[in-house]
């Protein structure tokens, strides 16, 4: 029996360049890839330094606040449900770029706000509008590679990717050195702009026309709905989002855990997000590496492990005087999560796509959604209530991560007993 991620035959794609030179092609479309998925991270994690500097001159508490956070993600959240199947239909490219510009010109609104009210709608419309990089971008993969070197290439994305929430608080951090607030926010406006003028000159159209659906109301919603009803969908987006929460939970809730719980500064981010997001690049990395020689539930079952032991181990250390909310005992915790994360994160993506090969941008948006929505929970309510000590903090992410961690297992053992359909291709013409 083949590995579970394999279970669903694929339609071979059709004579795209990357895929006949995949290891001279694939770090420079992993590169692109990685930026446009840099915009999320960037709009959350870069404007952390600043909470302290924005509660002083709207005049509100650190819980008014974090509505910054969660107003952005539920945003994200529900226009994620359309970003995937709208390129499913007019192609990848116009997505992509739109939603560039859009995100940009919601940056500048973001620094021109005069009070919070304001500046949450705007984050509001951030949020509507990163989702088409983040979203849509994972589709191109598996438009354009297959089984190994597709792992190979989400892997090689994570790496990359994951250099922004280690660098984007430190970025905060400096521009709160040479001025306002609002820097970051003409800061994210720019960087909005160099992930939409990339795709316009660097990044060609993955979807060929004959594979796209309709674009209507209808077939977007249908298709949609086709991912959310299929339970075994639900089990792998369920499993990769609460497993994913048990890092993320740490991510949103930076503001209080490093300037509260652990008493640093604003220019002291670094100290936390450095280390614990290298876990995760380190994870991705040995995830590319294992992917010749190991299954993908062998990769994802390795990763997991180490995450659970690094989450026990995490509230141990929580729990002792001598090393509760005390660094670097704070970071080692987080540390092996991130790289369980890394290790499982890649395959938890290419395992949804391939479910649907059809349709992959609707699947795509429905387990951003689920995941978003998530961290919105987690931002708005989850963490003003368990970050009342590392303690609490800690035991929280290890609970994420054991429901998460089941629900896979769940799901490997559904399918080792499911008898094998293959889905038929759907005809395709081959382009000269």
């Amino acid at each position: 029996m083949g590995p579970v991620w394999q279970r669903d035959t694929m339609p071979r794609v059709t004579d795209h360049s990357p895929a006949r030179t995949p290891h001279r092609a694939s770090l420079g479309l992993a590169l692109i890839l990685a930026i446009l998925g840099m915009v999320g991270p960037f709009t959350i994690d870069t404007p952390f330094p600043a909470f302290a500097q924005m509660r002083t001159e709207f005049g509100v508490d650190a819980a008014a606040l974090q509505q910054v956070v969660s107003v952005y993600l539920i945003a994200f959240a529900v226009m994620s449900l359309f970003h995937g199947p709208i390129s499913d239909a007019v192609g990848r490219r116009p997505v992509l770029i739109g939603s560039g510009v859009v995100y940009a010109l919601a940056s500048i609104a973001c620094a021109l706000s005069p009070n919070l009210t304001w500046l949450l709608v705007f984050r509001a419309v951030q949020g509507a509008s990163a989702g088409g990089s983040a979203i849509v971008s994972r589709t191109v993969v598996t438009d354009l590679f297959r089984g190994p070197a597709a792992q190979r290439l989400m892997s090689l994305i994570m790496v990359i990717f994951g250099i922004a929430p280690a660098m984007a608080p430190v970025i905060g951090g400096w521009l709160l050195l040479i001025g306002p607030w609002q820097g970051i926010f003409w800061f994210l406006a720019a960087f909005g702009l160099l992930a939409a003028t990339l795709v316009l000159f660097r990044l060609p159209e993955s979807l060929p026309p004959q594979d796209r659906h309709p674009f209507h109301p209808g077939s977007i919603l249908g298709q949609v709905l086709l991912v959310a009803r299929d339970w075994r969908f639900q089990r792998v987006a369920w499993a990769s989002a609460l497993s994913f929460s048990a890092q993320i939970l740490y991510v949103v809730a930076a503001p209080i855990f490093i300037v509260d719980i652990l008493g640093k500064g604003e220019q002291d981010f670094w100290m936390f997000f450095v280390p614990m997001v290298g876990g995760m690049v380190l994870g991705s990395f040995l995830n590319g590496r294992l992917s010749e020689v190991w299954s993908p539930h062998r990769v994802v079952l390795t990763g997991q492990v180490v995450g659970l032991i690094a989450a026990v181990l995490n509230v141990g250390l929580a729990s002792l005087p001598a090393t509760a909310a005390q660094l670097p005992w704070a970071v080692i915790g987080p540390v092996g999560i991130g790289f369980g994360t890394g290790m499982a994160f890649p395959i938890f993506q290419l395992v949804i796509l391939n479910m649907f090969p059809h349709s992959r941008g609707a699947a795509s948006s429905m387990a951003s959604f689920i995941q978003i929505i998530l961290m919105a929970v987690l931002a708005g309510l989850v963490v003003p209530v368990v970050t009342g000590s590392a303690l609490t903090l800690a035991l929280t992410s290890l609970v994420f991560l054991v429901v998460g961690q089941s629900l896979w297992q769940w799901h490997v053992w559904s399918e080792r007993s499911r008898p094998r359909t293959p889905t038929p291709a759907r005809p395709t013409t081959e382009r000269p």
